[in-house]
């Protein structure tokens, strides 16, 4: 199994920091340096970096550029301008999604598509075949590491090593510019975290040296490395979805509420599909869900209803560690859909009762 992992070009920094490396996504990953709880909290109250290298990347340039993006995505991204991120998914032909990506606008007929690292491939050979005319497209995965500085301080850990001011940079905007001593970064304030914070692509061969600047420059702010475990329950939190967990080829992006990234004020792959689908209502929902006393909810536990009959299953769940209490997702009908609303989780044959919530579940420092 390890033979065929890749690995980040961090990877034995990685490891010379006590990292727990776990294989995620086809890649040698560090899931914790210290303990998922002290790492959550560090986020939340500090700051910390997160090696995310995994994530693929694509350029998307020329005439076709647009038209192309606007084909295979579900948001519009006619509406970006240079310097502006969009967050949005590739619908396939069934109704499900292939993936959830970032759309960033570089520049004119110039953008950056970032997908999630488990989809690599299955998202550049699906891309490609609506490729007809000729936009110039070119996976650049390989070419760069993505760190995820995320936090209330990671602004004032981080200016020092830029000329950008990274206090005006608005949510879901980007700079390019040069960092810690790099060219050609993109500093991104895009987060997958709540805590607030910025997204650093920057080219391999100066991975190592971006990273001890950080590592470096946030020490008098508390910054640590962060692990995926503790990625896991910051995103779940802010009841962010997970690829492969929360949304998959066979959930459908008006179900998983992300009707707000699908814009029918275009044509794109089974645009007609999920214009019916919304017309006619979705008949699940996913929602998130508190615990109402001890107990975790893990993905894949029934979700059922105060008859004992399953109405669902939890996509995500952990003990959250900002409220002490056990938090998911699932997909439930509708009419159970509603803030306030009683379900059940079984938990080790236990029907454990819960209250649907409004996301997210902690308030993030992020604005929309």
């Amino acid at each position: 199994m390890s033979e065929s992992l890749k690995t980040v070009p961090l990877n034995d920094v990685h490891q010379q920091l006590g990292a727990k490396m776990v294989p995620f996504a086809g890649y040698n990953m560090p899931v914790r340096y210290s303990s998922d709880l002290e790492e959550h909290h560090t986020v939340r109250r500090a700051v910390g970096i997160f090696d995310v290298s995994h994530m693929g990347e694509f350029r998307v340039r020329g005439p076709q550029a647009l038209p192309l993006i606007q084909r295979v995505t579900s948001n519009d991204a006619s509406k970006l301008t240079p310097g502006k991120a969009q967050y949005s998914c590739l619908p396939n032909q069934q109704g499900g999604i292939v993936d959830d990506l970032l759309v960033y606008m570089l520049a004119d007929e110039d953008y950056l598509l970032v997908v999630n690292a488990s989809n690599i491939d299955k998202d550049w050979a699906w891309i490609q075949q609506f490729n007809t005319e000729g936009a110039e497209l070119q996976n650049v995965s390989e070419e760069m590491s993505l760190f995820a500085v995320q936090g209330p301080k990671a602004t004032a850990a981080l200016q020092g090593l830029t000329n950008a001011d990274l206090s005006a940079i608005p949510y879901y905007s980007f700079v390019q510019g040069t960092f810690a001593g790099a060219p050609d970064v993109i500093i991104s304030a895009t987060g997958y975290t709540g805590a607030g914070g910025f997204e650093l692509y920057v080219p391999n061969q100066y991975a190592q040296q971006v990273w001890e600047a950080v590592m470096t420059a946030g020490q008098p702010y508390g910054l640590k490395p962060i692990g995926l475990g503790a990625r896991d329950t910051l995103r779940l939190e802010m009841g962010y979805c997970l690829y492969g967990n929360d949304i998959t080829d066979t959930t459908s992006p008006l179900e998983a509420g992300l009707g707000w990234i699908t814009k029918f004020t275009k044509d794109f792959t089974n645009s007609e599909g999920l214009k019916a689908q919304k017309d006619a209502g979705v008949t699940r929902k996913l929602v998130g869900f508190l615990m109402d006393g001890p107990g975790i909810p893990r993905s894949h536990y029934p979700l059922v209803n105060e008859a004992g009959e399953v109405i669902g299953e939890v996509t995500s769940g952990t003990q959250s560690p900002s409220l002490s209490k056990g938090v998911g997702l699932g997909y439930v009908q509708t009419e159970l859909s509603k803030p306030g609303s009683q379900i059940f989780v079984q938990v080790r044959g236990k029907n454990l009762p819960a209250t649907v919530t409004k996301l997210p579940f902690v308030p993030g420092t992020e604005e929309a």
